[in-house]
C-alpha cells in the first residue's frame, strides 16, 4: 500500500460510508453466490504460491480503488480512446497482479454470472492477502457496485510518501477516517516493496542543512544510500518496506520507533502525540495492531459509489 502521489489539496472531495439503502451486508451473497468467499481466496491463494509479492499488491490496490472514487473497482478499468484509466496514472504505474482479480472473477462468473461485483472481489482479494501473510482475518461486508469513470488525473487524490502528518490527517478526514484509521491504514506498510524514487529526497540533499533526513537513523540512511544510486537510473532498485515485508506484522511500527520508517509519511507519525501514541501501542501488541487494522479496514472499504456489476473487470458493461 505504498502512497505515491500528490494530494490536490484545493479539491473537495465527497465520499460516503455506505447506509441505508446501499448499506453493505455480511451476508449479501447468501442466496445468490454462497461460495465467493472460497472462491476469491483459492485465486489468491493460488497466485501468491507462485509469487511472494501478490499480498502486498492486492492490499495496495484495495487502498488506491478506495482513495480515489470509493471502493468501486476503478482502479481495474483498462485506459480507452483518449481516456487514460487509474491505472496508468503515474502513482499507480507500480501496481500490479490484476490477473488475480481477473482469475477470480472467471471462477467467481462460472459460478454465479452477472451477481458478483468486481469491487466486492478485490475487497475480499485485500483480505485474504492479509490472512495468507499470517495477519487477522475478517468479515467483508458485501455489496459495492463497480463505478464506470476512471480518470488518471484523479490519482493525484492519493497520499504521498512525502507527506507530512497534517496532509495526511487531511488525506484522510476527506474520506471519512480518523487519526486512528490513519494509522493503523499505514501499518499496511508491514507488506511490500519500494522503489527508491519514493525516498530518495530523505537521504542525499534533504535540505539546506542536513544531507539526510534527521529523522532517519543514520545507519539505515547509509544502507538505503548503498542500495540506491545518485541518479535513478536503476529504475528497480528499492528495499522492502521493513525486515519482514512477506509477513503481516508490526515490525512497521517498530521500525519507525527505531526512526527506520521509510517513507517521510511513516516517520511523521511520531510527530503529533496522539499519533506517537497508537505507533507505540501497536508496536508492543500485535493484538492491539490487528485488532485497530481490521476495523480501519472494514471502515475504509465500506465507502461505496459504484452503479454497476461488471461482466469484465477491466471494461464497463
Amino acid at each position: 500500500m505504498a502512497f505515491v502521489a500528490a494530494l490536490c489539496l484545493s479539491s473537495v472531495l465527497v465520499f460516503s460510508i455506505s447506509s441505508g439503502a446501499d448499506a453493505l451486508s455480511l451476508n449479501y451473497y447468501e442466496k445468490t453466490c454462497p461460495d465467493v468467499d472460497s472462491i476469491v481466496t483459492n485465486a489468491v491463494n493460488h497466485a501468491m504460491m507462485k509469487d511472494k509479492t501478490v499480498p502486498a499488491a492486492l492490499l495496495r490496490m484495495h487502498f488506491h480503488d478506495c482513495f480515489i472514487r470509493a471502493c468501486d473497482a476503478s482502479v481495474l478499468l483498462n485506459s480507452k480512446g483518449n481516456n487514460k484509466a487509474e491505472k496508468d496514472g503515474p502513482p499507480n504505474m507500480s501496481l500490479h497482479a490484476f490477473y488475480v482479480i481477473d482469475n477470480a472473477k472467471k471462477e467467481v462468473e462460472a459460478s454465479c454470472p452477472g451477481v458478483v461485483s468486481c469491487a466486492d472481489i478485490l475487497a475480499l482479494a485485500a483480505r485474504d492477502a492479509v490472512v495468507l501473510s499470517g495477519g487477522p482475518t475478517w468479515d467483508v461486508p458485501k455489496g459495492r457496485k463497480d463505478g464506470r469513470t476512471s480518470r488518471a488525473s484523479e490519482t493525484t487524490r492519493l497520499p504521498s510518501p512525502s507527506f507530512n502528518i497534517a496532509q495526511l490527517q487531511q488525506s484522510f478526514s476527506q474520506r471519512g477516517l480518523s487519526l486512528d484509521d490513519l494509522v493503523a491504514l499505514s501499518g499496511g506498510h508491514t507488506l511490500g516493496f519500494s522503489h527508491c524514487s519514493s525516498f530518495q529526497s530523505r537521504i542525499r540533499n534533504f535540505n539546506a542543512t542536513h544531507d539526510i533526513d534527521p529523522s532517519m537513523h543514520p545507519s539505515f540512511a547509509a544502507s538505503l544510500r548503498s542500495i540506491c544510486p545518485k541518479s535513478n537510473r536503476a529504475k528497480n532498485a528499492g528495499t522492502t518496506m521493513d525486515p519482514s515485508s512477506t509477513t503481516f506484522d508490526n515490525t512497521y511500527f517498530k521500525s519507525i520507533l527505531q526512526k527506520r520508517g521509510l517513507f517521510s509519511s511513516d516517520q511523521s507519525l511520531l510527530s503529533t502525540p496522539k499519533t506517537k501514541d497508537l505507533v507505540t501501542k501497536f508496536a508492543s501488541s500485535k493484538a492491539n495492531f490487528n485488532k485497530a487494522f481490521v476495523s480501519s479496514m472494514i471502515k475504509m472499504s465500506s465507502i461505496t459509489g459504484g452503479q454497476e456489476v461488471r461482466k469484465d473487470c477491466r471494461v464497463v458493461n
